[in-house]
């Protein structure tokens, strides 16, 4: 840490640099209060995607027996994914990411030669992808957002703790080093003044 200069310049300094902190300081905590709020509505936003997918599993499950059909190989085939799309928004500082769809590899089969279930079965399948989709842009989300909020609680804490206390203290020291000279020097001008007038008496007196 540097050391402070005893001086009334650095004492402007120093107030306005706590001034700055004290200023930007709630803009910090309002972005930290905003990205806690967004972790843990992306927490309860997974928490409710993991039980639909379930739920969507189950569905899947009650055509299981039909897999072992030759024809379950087209629900394989038709529920690759080819991209995942996403939108991006910025929140508190941090670009976030949004589910908009899933966009399967074209998979081309004869309606006419597959069983009647296979439509059926394929859509509930493309359904738990994008399910299990839905939940990984989340987790991705809320990834992004706990590291944002760790960097911004790390920077409210240097001001809070160290920042803001360290520079009032600058401002103390400064304020009670100035007092002190301004002291000092009224007692000398007391003192330089009673030698003078002692002078003058005794110039009188010859």
């Amino acid at each position: 840490m540097a050391q402070i200069k005893l001086t009334k310049m650095e004492l402007r300094d120093q107030q306005y640099k706590l001034k700055q902190l004290q200023k930007y300081l709630p803009t910090l905590q309002l972005k930290k209060a905003m990205l806690q709020t967004e972790v843990n509505q992306a927490i309860y936003e997974i928490e409710g995607l993991t039980r639909e997918f379930f739920e969507q599993k189950g569905t899947c499950e009650t055509f299981q027996s039909l897999l072992s059909d030759p024809s379950s190989d087209l629900l394989y085939g038709a529920s690759y994914v080819d991209e995942v799309e996403k939108r991006y928004e910025n929140i508190a500082g941090a670009e976030i990411p949004f589910f908009e769809k899933v966009i399967f590899k074209p998979h081309d089969y004869s309606l006419f030669e597959s069983p009647l279930w296979v439509d059926s079965a394929m859509e509930q399948v493309k359904l738990l992808v994008v399910a299990r989709e839905k939940i990984e842009v989340v987790k991705e989300k809320k990834k992004i957002l706990e590291k944002e909020l760790r960097e911004v609680s790390i920077r409210v804490n240097l001001f809070e703790k160290i920042l803001i206390p360290r520079t009032q203290a600058n401002i103390k020291k400064i304020k009670v080093f100035l007092g002190d000279q301004e002291l000092a020097s009224v007692a000398q001008a007391k003192v330089a003044k009673g030698k003078i007038e002692k002078r003058k008496e005794e110039e009188a007196l010859v």
